[in-house]
């Protein structure tokens, strides 16, 4: 049966009622979190049963709403690849029984994820990876190495793309799999960053047993996978709607107004450059509003390469702004203990969220391969010349 549409006054209302039934502040955040899941507001455009209604996917900005004026929890902050990424793409690729399985506890945060995707000579070219898997009747073994995997050293799963095929072309002999991060074989290592954490990690896999039942998709579907993923990667990293003059740019002008306080002449120099900043923020933050309004699938579109850049930059221009503000305090950073932080990007001070910024602009796909994405994909520009696209991988030259 299939399930009647809803507007936006019943997603509220729904919302409305799961905040009142388990009033946030008295109920454990796992216990809301697995309730909203339940109703179907985990994501509302899921199916009903995998934390959905099958409702229009620009209903959950509402469902949201209601949830944060409440005070209730962010999922997306607990979990934030496994929200973002890998749950969007499990339940495009995944079959029923893994959708069952993973979906609910990856909601709650009882179990994170990571994504297993870059490698040492395989970053911007992720297609040219070089992880294998090779099959052992009812099982696939991977070997390999990947690089800057976020949250690894606290995930239960992860979702791997290895090479199954060597004689194909790069696109077409990939595989993906959900990679159980427990089993033998499996080693994470620290990879300590300008901050001091390690919120990344160096994965190695060294005979990993997977059973063939957490292949994702069919055999050679791997590129496909990788797309639903990072489609939806960038829409997680650069789509954020955000409450006015709030986030990054509220850090700014709460400062900025200190020194007006303290030091006129100082802040009046700086006039121009803050209220710059300020409307580059709006502008992103409206321009989001309506790339969501537009969106209608599942799967987002090359859109999300156009909130990715801009927010990139954007966060790195604020936080350094921010810092030069402050002058020479602007120079203390707190500590550089290598530790490993509980969430990823947690900024606690300017000083740390100047420096993580750096990063913003390589990671979840770098500007200039969202600038390609961009020009090919929107524009209908001729894309780069690949020599390598018709070549077999294993021909393929290799550093």
């Amino acid at each position: 049966m299939s399930q009647p549409r809803i507007d936006e006054d019943e997603a509220r209302s729904l919302a409305r009622a799961l905040v009142a039934d388990l009033p946030p502040a008295r109920t454990p955040v796992r216990d809301f979190l697995a309730a909203q899941f339940d109703r179907g507001l985990a994501w509302i455009n899921h199916p009903p049963g995998h934390g959905g209604l099958g409702a229009d996917v620009r209903l959950q900005a509402a469902v949201n709403h209601v949830i944060k004026e409440a005070g209730g929890p962010d999922a997306f902050e607990i979990n934030p690849i496994g929200h973002g990424m890998c749950a969007p793409t499990l339940v495009v690729w995944g079959t029923e029984e893994q959708k069952r399985r993973h979906l609910r506890p990856l909601f709650t945060g009882e179990e994170i994820w990571c994504q297993l995707f870059s490698e040492p000579g395989a970053g911007s070219d992720v297609a040219g990876l070089a992880a294998r898997a090779r099959r052992d009747g009812a099982e696939w073994v991977a070997d390999g190495q990947k690089v800057w995997t976020t949250m690894a050293h606290r995930s239960s799963w992860g979702l791997l793309i290895a090479r199954t095929d060597p004689d194909a072309v790069k696109h077409q002999g990939l595989t993906a799999f959900l990679l159980d991060m427990s089993a033998p074989g499996v080693e994470v290592r620290p990879l300590y960053q300008l901050t001091g954490e390690a919120e990344f990690n160096e994965v190695f896999l060294d005979g990993v047993r997977i059973p063939d039942a957490a292949r994702l998709g069919r055999v050679g579907d791997g590129w496909k996978v990788v797309l639903t993923t990072l489609m939806n990667e960038r829409v997680s990293i650069g789509g954020v709607i955000p409450p006015r003059g709030s986030g990054p740019i509220a850090r700014l002008v709460e400062r900025y107004r200190e020194l007006a306080r303290t030091d006129p002449a100082t802040a009046r120099l700086h006039t121009g450059a803050v209220a710059d900043l300020w409307v580059r923020a709006e502008v992103l933050r409206l321009a989001n509003i309506r790339l969501s309004q537009l969106r209608t699938g599942d799967t987002p579109g090359p859109e999300g390469s156009i909130s990715k850049i801009i927010a990139a930059d954007l966060n790195k221009d604020v936080y350094s702004e921010l810092v030069t503000l402050m002058g020479a305090e602007g120079l203390l950073y707190e500590s550089y203990d290598k530790v490993r932080p509980v969430l990823a990007m947690e900024y606690s001070t300017p000083q740390k969220a100047f420096l993580r910024s750096r990063a913003n602009s390589i990671e979840g796909g770098t500007s200039e391969v969202m600038k390609n994405v961009l020009a090919e994909r929107v524009l209908g520009l001729p894309g780069d010349p690949r020599a390598d696209k018709d070549v077999p991988w294993r021909d393929i030259p290799r550093s």
